[in-house]
């Protein structure tokens, strides 16, 4: 499958494993995946708590893993990371990964364990523009990753840093180790070096994205959930990015690191230059804005503001825990408990992919509750 060509599907929760299916055949994903490598499912974790629109939805991943193992992609495994504010046992097991990895037998693997991959330095085989100077010791990472098929599963959602999310975005939690807040202040060209990165050392690329519930607002976490009933899929790491980005009311050449990834030939940006295939999206341009929120405010001051030149002083020394800290007393203890746990409930309450969400079991081993009739989508939540 040629670069520049992303599939997109309309779907609803009686079909959506039939559809992924579907929108991973017309985006070529036999053809992007070495048949005989081992395949890592890469999961999209922005919350541990199960916000929708955050994270990787159990539809997706099950989708994902039925076309796999249909196609004979039998070696399957998902790599896990974390990051200072999200704990991914916590992420896995609320938001019903753990069920699935058991009724398929797929392992799950932890960057941050030793015994599962260790970090080693990597020779981009292209010049980066910046993680040889935010890592002058080395650019690390796992060994794991080296020689395997990856296929990215992020959603399409704001981002406060980057303005939109998604498979790019996706490689940053699994490539970079915990120090990876170093780079926020270069955040779009890093995820460029690591777009390059991943061409050099995966045998096949793939992402599929899903867009049943959309993230508008200042994301990945503190968002307004919108139902889109969308699920798209590409080899194409920059594309498929393009492709939400303008879905969701974006021009993606003006966001950054589309539009270096596309400059550097990389994969497409310019949205007239790429070929989607399935549904019609000409007239989807949802109006989405990123906006800000509290935790937001202050990574704007000391990675983009006037507070840049302390960076070393708050982020490379113990202080930064206080800022840690404060974003997970800000997330956990404060927006999830007040804000955010009332909408999921909303959201499981009254549109259908709630519905479906409850219907998914909690613990391994559980079967899935009855089909619920599904309530007649809203807007938002």
């Amino acid at each position: 499958m040629p670069r520049g060509v992303v599939a997109v599907v309309k779907t609803r929760p009686e079909s959506v494993l039939d559809d992924t299916q579907k929108v991973m055949e017309l985006g070529g994903y036999r053809q992007a995946l070495k048949p005989d490598a081992t395949t890592i499912l890469k999961d999209n974790i922005s919350w541990h708590f199960p916000f929708p629109g955050a994270n990787t939805t159990p539809w997706q991943l099950e989708g994902t893993i039925l076309a796999l193992r249909a196609a004979g992609y039998r070696d399957l495994t998902c790599v896990q990371n974390k990051t200072v504010v999200t704990d991914a046992f916590k992420g896995e097991d609320l938001n019903k990964y753990v069920p699935l990895f058991r009724k398929y037998e797929i392992p799950v693997l932890f960057n941050f364990k030793e015994e599962d991959m260790k970090w080693v330095v990597v020779k981009p085989e292209k010049e980066t523009r910046v993680l040889h100077r935010i890592y002058p010791d080395g650019i690390r990472i796992p060994d794991y990753f080296f020689g395997k098929n990856i296929v990215h599963l992020p959603t399409v959602k704001c981002h406060i840093y980057t303005e939109t999310t998604g498979a790019m975005k996706n490689a940053f939690g699994g490539l970079l180790h915990n120090h990876r807040h170093y780079t926020h202040s270069w955040i779009h060209k890093t995820l460029v070096d690591l777009l390059a990165i991943q061409q050099q050392i995966h045998s096949g690329l793939f992402a599929v994205m899903d867009g049943t519930t959309a993230g508008n607002g200042p994301g990945p976490r503190t968002m307004i959930p919108v139902i889109k009933d969308y699920i798209l899929a590409s080899e194409d790491q920059v594309a498929i990015d393009a492709v939400a980005a303008k879905m969701m009311g974006f021009d993606p050449m003006k966001i950054e690191y589309i539009r270096l990834a596309h400059e550097a030939g990389l994969g497409v940006g310019k949205f007239d230059e790429i070929e989607v295939i399935g549904a019609d999206i000409s007239k989807e341009s949802w109006g989405f804005v990123v906006g800000d929120n509290g935790a937001s405010m202050v990574g704007d001051l000391m990675w983009f503001g006037p507070l840049k030149w302390a960076q070393k002083l708050f982020f490379h020394t113990p202080l930064v825990w206080a800022f840690v800290f404060g974003s997970e007393a800000y997330h956990d203890y404060y927006r999830w408990p007040m804000k955010d746990k009332p909408t999921f409930e909303k959201w499981c309450r009254e549109t259908h992919w709630g519905q479906l969400f409850t219907r998914y079991p909690d613990k391994p081993g559980a079967e899935m509750s009855p089909m619920l009739s599904a309530a007649p989508a809203s807007s938002t939540t």
